[in-house]
């Protein structure tokens, strides 16, 4: 059975110890007499509520954009792979974040903070409710579900505050011990990756490792999803031989990736399968809502004549879609030369130019870019061909270019999406870890580490299964001169890891990675500097670009610091 959200019940059982717009600022919704609350079915239903907040939705649908668990926004937009899309005008505020402007009062940092603390308070909640429940109840859970609940709800806590921390570092740290008083107190001065590392490890010693969920509910976390992020958390830390013993368990935990289709992963028929790690459940409610859905996502949705037309935002860049381009030994261009005379579909053409353009079928290219980015004359899922402007918002401004991953087929539409023609909400899983990461992040772990034939087999591991795409055609001719070989040999620490960063670039494209990924690297300045200067070189807006160190994170809102009184200091 999947774990299913049923957050419209648990708005009263959260007003115990919970939050409303703040973690410092509490307004209960509503209470419950202790007897209701003191017993196993209350601490399980707070649990619930607890992985609720994954898909970072508080209340209603609309909104939730920043908080969404692919982090499009911070992770992809704030980096070299998208832009905000639509028209300048509409959430212009985006732009932004893109644009690394944001001030403290961008309501999309506001967005963030408080979905996510909103999550961290319902674990606290679900973890003092069980404390009560063994200390005081009749009605109490055996030693091991106690356990198993106290380690998902951590696991939880850690994955809500590793989401803060790489948007703004500098955190409160608030645990069940706290009362809301004490809770308002907390600065922001210190380091909370040793508290989000010590969640991860309890959760690896208290989750089930027979490969079969809790309560047998697909969605919940296990020891292999904790093992993967903590094994990521160290990574970020650079702890890298530590990090390494724990990827190579979970990929001996799961069947080979070259046996794992791709495409599965953002197949509504196929989600929770052996390549996903740990994932934010997504479903329409029995009545048609879209609470539980993928909100976050929904401005992806596409724009005109689409079949789900909403909102022409999350526009793949030139740049990313370029570096899907290879060379003639089917390897990518680590040099950068993916910019020089650049793929640019229709862009920039007019008149008849325009209304006769084909696509080139020359294209020596990876086929992974044709399940991340929809490109005029390609097939689209099973919606057709992608006709270029009619489904796209503002093209002189977003791009040619749509994303593919986080949309459904059309033929899955009924019971996966939305009522009421909301096409663009869907029930679609959203991955926060899944295999080819773990493989990616253990190859570049050996690389730092020195064993560079292991990076090796799991770099070519992931362009193995890239190779068995189908090719995308039409007429019975493929739309491109597809392409995508392993590489031979790795023969410096320094080329692994170009290849690596590369690899994960294009393996896990619009996945909410890219970002924190160059910021992790230190390369953030260089590689988004120059970015901007090839992206503008087409779209004006997008140069000019200066980025700095300050940029590596996102202010504090202004509101929180406001509410604190002085106790959070501004980044």
């Amino acid at each position: 059975m999947k774990l299913y959200y049923k957050i419209s019940v648990l708005i009263m059982l959260l007003g115990i110890g919970g939050c409303s717009d703040s973690f410092l600022e509490r307004s209960p919704q509503g209470q419950l007499a202790d007897e209701q609350v003191q017993n196993t079915k209350a601490v399980e239903w707070l649990l619930t509520g607890a992985y609720g907040l994954m898909n970072g939705n508080r209340d209603g649908t609309w909104g939730n954009y920043a908080s969404a668990p692919s982090q499009w926004l911070f992770g992809e937009v704030a980096a070299d792979n998208a832009h905000k899309g639509s028209e300048l005008a509409d959430q212009a505020v985006m732009f932004d974040i893109e644009r690394h402007t944001a001030i403290s009062v961008n309501e999309h940092l506001s967005t963030m903070w408080n979905n996510y603390y909103e999550g961290i308070t319902r674990c606290n909640t679900t973890l003092r409710q069980l404390t009560v429940v063994q200390e005081t109840a009749t009605d109490k859970f055996t030693d091991q579900r106690a356990k198993e609940i106290e380690a998902e709800a951590k696991m939880l806590r850690g994955h809500y505050y590793f989401f803060l921390w790489r948007v703004f570092k500098n955190i409160p740290y608030i645990d069940e011990t706290m009362s809301t008083v004490d809770a308002a107190k907390v600065p922001n001065n210190v380091d909370v990756l040793p508290m989000i590392e010590a969640d991860f490890q309890f959760a690896v010693q208290n989750l089930p490792a027979d490969g079969n969920p809790p309560m047998g509910d697909k969605g919940r976390a296990d020891q292999i999803a904790a093992k993967s992020y903590l094994g990521k958390v160290y990574l970020y830390q650079q702890k890298f031989a530590e990090a390494l013993v724990l990827f190579k368990e979970v990929i001996a935990a799961r069947p080979n990736l070259e046996g794992l289709p791709f495409l599965n992963n953002f197949d509504v028929n196929t989600e929770n399968g052996p390549e996903s790690i740990f994932a934010a459940q997504h479903a329409i409610n029995p009545n048609g809502g879209g609470d539980n859905a993928n909100v976050g996502d929904m401005l992806g949705g596409l724009y005109g004549s689409a079949p789900a037309n909403c909102c022409g935002f999350f526009n793949p860049s030139f740049d990313l879609v370029n570096s899907f381009r290879v060379t003639s030994q089917g390897l990518p261009m680590l040099d950068g030369s993916f910019q020089q005379n650049p793929f640019k579909s229709d862009f920039g053409l007019s008149g008849t130019a325009k209304e006769n353009y084909t696509v080139d079928k020359t294209l020596a290219i990876d086929p992974r870019v044709d399940y991340t980015v929809g490109r005029r004359g390609v097939p689209y899922h099973d919606w057709g061909i992608m006709p270029g402007d009619p489904w796209l918002r503002d093209p002189a401004f977003g791009g040619p270019f749509v994303g593919y991953k986080h949309m459904i087929d059309q033929a899955d539409f009924p019971g996966n999406t939305q009522s009421g023609g909301t096409n663009y909400v869907t029930s679609l899983n959203v991955n926060i870890i899944r295999l080819a990461d773990v493989y990616l992040m253990a190859a570049e772990c050996a690389a730092e580490t020195g064993d560079l034939a292991y990076a090796l087999a799991r770099v070519n591991n992931v362009r193995a299964r890239a190779a068995k795409l189908p090719h995308k055609s039409v007429g019975g001719a493929a739309v491109a001169a597809y392409d995508v070989q392993p590489y031979p040999a790795f023969a410096s620490k320094e080329y692994a890891l170009d290849a690596i960063r590369f690899e994960r670039r294009l393996e896990l494209a619009l996945e909410g990675h890219r970002f924190f990924d160059l910021v992790r690297w230190g390369i953030a300045k260089e590689v988004l500097e120059a970015y901007s200067a090839f992206e503008g070189s087409l779209i004006s807006s997008y140069s000019g670009l200066q980025f700095t160190e300050k940029n590596n994170y996102f202010p504090i809102p202004q509101d929180q610091i406001d509410r604190s009184g002085g106790v959070l200091v501004q980044n």
